[in-house]
C-alpha cells in the first residue's frame, strides 16, 4: 500500500484557510482566515458583506482610498465568530490567505493573536510593523497545493453510493 502525502500542521491549515476563503463574496479579493490554539480550529472567516446585507459580487464593491467598505474581512468575521461563541483567542494562531490589512492587523493583536501564518502579501498595509512592535510572529510559507488528496477507490472501507 503506497503510503499518502501527510501535510504538515502549517500547511493544513493554510489548506483549510484557503477552502473558507472559496466563501468570500467581494471579488476584488478571497480571503480565509482560520483561529488555532494547540492545533485546534477555534473558528473561521471569510471576507463578506455584513449579515442580511448585498454582497459586492451581486450589488458591486464600496470602494473607498483602495479599500471596499462594504465587507467585514476574514480576520475580523473569524475573531467575532469567537466572541459571539464565547472562545478567548488568546495565545492562538491565525492563519490567513494573504497578509492582513492595518485594521485586521490591529484587531488581530488586541485579541492576544501571537502568530500569524500567510502565504501572500497585501497592498498598502501597515501590519507588519504593528506585528513587530506587538511581538507577533509572521511566518511566510509558500502556498499550498491547491488539490485535496482523496481517492475514494484507494480506501478499501469507503463505497461509492449507488445511483
Amino acid at each position: 500500500m503506497k503510503k499518502s502525502t501527510r501535510p504538515s500542521w502549517d500547511e493544513y491549515f493554510l489548506k483549510v484557510a484557503m477552502l473558507v476563503s472559496e466563501r468570500a463574496t467581494c471579488p476584488r479579493m478571497h480571503c480565509g482566515c482560520v483561529l488555532v490554539r494547540d492545533k485546534q480550529i477555534l473558528s473561521t472567516g471569510y471576507n463578506g458583506s455584513i449579515p442580511g446585507d448585498a454582497h459586492c459580487e451581486d450589488a458591486g464593491c464600496m470602494v473607498v482610498d483602495n479599500h471596499c467598505v462594504r465587507t467585514i474581512h476574514a480576520e475580523m468575521n473569524a475573531i467575532l465568530q469567537c466572541s459571539s461563541h464565547g472562545i478567548s483567542t488568546a495565545n492562538a494562531t491565525a492563519y490567513i490567505t494573504n497578509m492582513p490589512c492595518t485594521n485586521c492587523a490591529k484587531a488581530l493583536i488586541a485579541a492576544g493573536i501571537k502568530e500569524i501564518v500567510i502565504f501572500s502579501d497585501y497592498h498598502d498595509t501597515l501590519a507588519e510593523k504593528f506585528f513587530k512592535s506587538a511581538k507577533v510572529k509572521i511566518v511566510r510559507l509558500k502556498m499550498p497545493n491547491r488539490e485535496i488528496f482523496y481517492n475514494l477507490k484507494s480506501f478499501s472501507s469507503a463505497k461509492k453510493f449507488k445511483k
